[in-house]
């Protein structure tokens, strides 16, 4: 499923909303109803049910607890964890948050809303600086191009609101409370940098201040370790809640943004990075590893 937030009318289906949808679908299945006796019980038509189980249309708490109900789910746990995801999402649908202010996210708009509600963060990173940790000076560089000389006047004023916009997300780090980051960076990443050695001083100065904080954690994978899976690309996963309960799962390839809402896919995605940070440096050696680098700069 693309990055882009489908639209139906005035209807949008929200990632949080999919995911939700999602979850009653499979309760409903294994409970061997259909969309009918889910609407019978909501005294509701098929078609709001549908628009429900879409991610199109916000869902109320009393409409999940009858539809867990009727499909004969008691578990506290369970119950409780949808009740909190129909909560973000409305939260979230009617929320205007500073993110409306900077029309250059584009398609990162939706990551964005998702990340200011997220409790938690795990990314893997084999190409570049995750967002939360970029300083200006590489959002900078790594948005110019040898084209730009001839378009800078044109360009400043979109890229520094880009920045500001960069900025902006990563005060989640220093939030009360604070949002909890896990990165695992390839080393690739701290050796190809935008602009040079100026860039990379600042930034892998920024990395070790940053893997400071009690809720950043800050890990290396190197060459010597071999490949795996995830070098195919960047992917983010978001929780909600405790670990696995409401994940969402942002990846990234060349011209493709995907979302993978919750289910065995946002568990592949799981396992693969907890197969990377155990393959990676701990967290001493990985800062010790950046030392080393700011020191042959």
């Amino acid at each position: 499923m693309t990055a882009k937030q489908p639209t139906q009318g005035n209807s949008t289906s929200t990632v949080l909303g999919r995911r939700l949808g999602g979850e009653l679908v499979k309760l409903r299945t294994a409970a061997g109803m259909t969309q009918t006796h889910a609407a019978n019980a909501l005294t509701a038509s098929t078609t709001k049910v549908a628009k429900m189980e879409g991610g199109w249309v916000p869902i109320r708490d009393p409409d999940i607890r009858a539809l867990c109900e009727l499909y004969e789910v008691h578990d506290p746990g369970t119950v409780g964890r949808l009740l909190e995801l129909a909560r973000i999402d409305r939260d979230r649908r009617k929320a205007r948050g500073w993110w409306d202010d900077y029309t250059t996210l584009g398609v990162m708009q939706e990551y964005v809303t998702l990340e200011n509600a997220a409790t938690a963060i795990r990314v893997w990173q084999p190409a570049f600086i995750p967002g939360l940790l970029q300083t200006p000076e590489y959002v900078r560089a790594l948005r110019r191009t040898p084209a730009d000389d001839a378009t800078i006047a044109h360009r400043r004023e979109p890229d520094e609101q880009f920045v500001a916009s960069r900025v902006a997300r990563q005060r989640r780090l220093t939030d009360t409370p604070p949002l909890a980051l896990r990165a695992v960076l390839y080393e690739a990443v701290l050796r190809n940098f935008p602009g040079g050695a100026e860039t990379a001083q600042g930034q892998l100065e920024h990395l070790m201040k940053m893997a400071e904080l009690p809720n950043v954690s800050l890990q290396v994978f190197p060459f010597t370790n071999g490949t795996h899976q995830g070098l195919n690309g960047s992917f983010n996963i978001i929780s909600f809640a405790e670990p696995g309960a409401m994940d969402v799962v942002y990846s990234e390839a060349a011209f493709r943004q995907t979302w993978v809402e919750g289910g065995e896919g946002a568990a592949a995605y799981d396992e693969l990075f907890e197969l990377i940070a155990r393959r990676s440096l701990d967290e001493r050696e990985s800062v010790s590893f950046i030392h080393k680098l700011c020191k042959e700069l």
